[in-house]
């Protein structure tokens, strides 16, 4: 009888036991049932999120390889446009060469007809109109043997001229048409205003002034013949008008100057013989008009 109580009390016992073991399976599954759900619901929020950053990700990569292109095309449209920008340019240089050069060569032509019609001027000796022409030929666009040839010949044709006029004023000169002189000798000193012969014209001109009652204009080309060095032999003679010219002109001072200046230099000379009587001819004309304008002292009552 007490093997069977503890028989029933043994399998009490193990019945209690499983209960509780069932309590705590129980429990146990219960737990690991809500560990699942909670790692699913961590496992389904990983998966938005990364399902959110792949497809920000693509964006992200989309636009930027947009932007990639975008600008690798810009690049290439810029470079293109460059291109065809300095093609433009290069075509209208051509272009413009290519007009300079069409009006150039029909320049060219043109300057070639006038020229063979200007070298005919020169060939027969036509050196009024050889000079006349020689500006508007010199404009056009002559080869440079050309420009050269045409250049020597007007400058030896206005030496021609020049020297011509001065033989034609001196001729007028000696036979006392003194204004028509005046015109030659002007008219050779514009052809040539550097010629050799240029003082000697100058002397004769200012001769024919004076003769003309003309000495203050005189006395500026006196004046320049004195001062010149071209024609040295001519500097005496200068001195000798210039003192002459002054005194007309009533500036006794730049006369005696003169006059001084040419005894010094050219003691030897003719002209400082007739010049030393003329100095103090001139000193005394000098003194008395000083004298004369020196008012008369007022006597003391």
């Amino acid at each position: 009888m007490r093997d069977v109580d503890d028989e029933v009390r043994q399998i009490k016992k193990e019945i209690v036991e499983s209960r509780g073991l069932i309590i705590k399976t129980n429990n146990l599954v219960n737990a690991l049932g809500a560990d699942i759900k909670s790692i699913a619901k961590r496992q389904a929020g990983y998966e938005r999120r990364l399902n959110w950053n792949s497809g920000v990700a693509i964006a992200v990569i989309g636009v930027l390889s947009f932007v990639g292109l975008k600008l690798y095309f810009d690049a290439q449209t810029g470079a293109m446009e460059s291109d065809r920008a300095a093609a433009e340019a290069t075509a209208e240089e051509l272009r413009s060469d290519l007009g300079d050069e069409v009006r150039r060569a029909s320049d060219r032509g043109t300057a070639a007809a006038k020229a063979a019609k200007y070298y005919d001027l020169i060939r027969a000796r036509k050196r009024a109109e050889v000079v006349r022409e020689y500006p508007a030929m010199a404009k056009e666009a002559l080869s440079p043997a050309e420009a050269a040839v045409f250049r020597d010949f007007e400058q030896q044709f206005r030496q021609d001229l020049s020297l011509e006029a001065y033989q034609k004023g001196l001729a007028l000169a000696e036979a006392k048409k003194h204004l028509d002189a005046i015109k030659r000798f002007e008219e050779s000193v514009e052809l040539d205003p550097s010629g050799s012969h240029i003082p000697a014209v100058k002397h004769s001109l200012a001769l024919s002034l004076r003769s003309e009652k003309r000495p203050a204009e005189a006395l500026v080309f006196a004046q320049q013949v004195a001062d010149q060095s071209t024609d040295t032999g001519l500097q005496a003679d200068g001195w000798w008008l210039v003192a002459l010219c002054a005194r007309d002109t009533d500036d006794l001072d730049t006369a005696r100057d003169a006059l001084k200046l040419l005894i010094k230099k050219w003691p030897r000379s003719a002209l400082s013989r007739d010049a030393r009587p003329l100095l103090r001819e001139v000193t005394r004309e000098a003194y008395l008009g000083k004298k004369a304008a020196t008012p008369a002292p007022v006597s003391s009552p």
